[in-house]
């Protein structure tokens, strides 16, 4: 048999032994997707939590909101309790709407709400140790509803802090100013109201799985 006889009847074997219309009807290869694991579905780490990139620019308008929520909750109860203290103590209770909700000066010793009465001292640690907290939450911040609330709940804990600093008897047990009397239901301040509502905030963001530098779990 010549050369040529032997070419044409064995011709050499190729190192891809797949045909080509099979190859066809696979198509090429799907790259994999950036982040994701081989040896999965498709999932990637991303579908359980997804957090921003750091930006310190961001951080800083952040922190900016946080800081002027929380001057604005200080101002409003501050200038509230200094209305209250010289237009509205030692006289009658003002009407809002007839018995339902009414304007009541009182001095209280307690929490939020009253409670807690005979424990000026303790709520006044607690809510500098909430002042910390924030701060310290402030230096990973890049939610802007965690920026709200938190800046609802320190406006309110240095207002109700400046009281017990320095209203009498003083001494870090100093009573806070209270005057929104609604029926059937305890008499508060405009702090007291920032607190809750930046509380309730922060309960419904942990709901939803958000935390305050933007990471959001599913």
């Amino acid at each position: 048999m010549t050369e040529a006889e032997r070419t044409i009847t064995t011709p050499e074997e190729t190192p891809d032994a797949t045909p080509d219309g099979a190859r066809d009807e696979a198509g090429p290869a799907e790259p994999r997707a950036e982040g994701e694991r081989p040896g999965t579905d498709g999932g990637t780490d991303a579908e359980e939590s997804a957090a921003p990139p750091a930006d310190p620019a961001r951080r800083r308008r952040r922190i900016a909101l946080l800081v002027g929520v929380a001057a604005l909750a200080y101002l409003l109860d501050l200038l509230s309790k200094i209305w209250v203290v010289t237009s509205l103590e030692n006289h009658d209770p003002i009407d809002i709407f007839g018995h339902y909700l009414r304007l009541d000066a009182i001095r209280n010793a307690g929490a939020a709400f009253g409670m807690g009465q005979g424990m000026t001292i303790v709520f006044t640690v607690i809510a500098v140790g909430v002042i910390v907290v924030i701060a310290r939450l402030a230096r990973r911040l890049y939610s802007l509803p965690w920026a709200i609330a938190l800046g609802l709940l320190l406006g309110g804990a240095f207002g109700n802090l400046t009281d017990r600093v320095f209203r009498a008897p003083g001494g870090f047990q100093g009573r806070v100013v209270d005057f929104i009397s609604p029926a059937h239901f305890a008499v508060f301040n405009l702090a007291d109201s920032a607190i809750c509502c930046g509380g309730a905030l922060i309960v419904l963001l942990s709901f939803r799985g958000v935390d305050p530098d933007g990471t959001v779990h599913r």
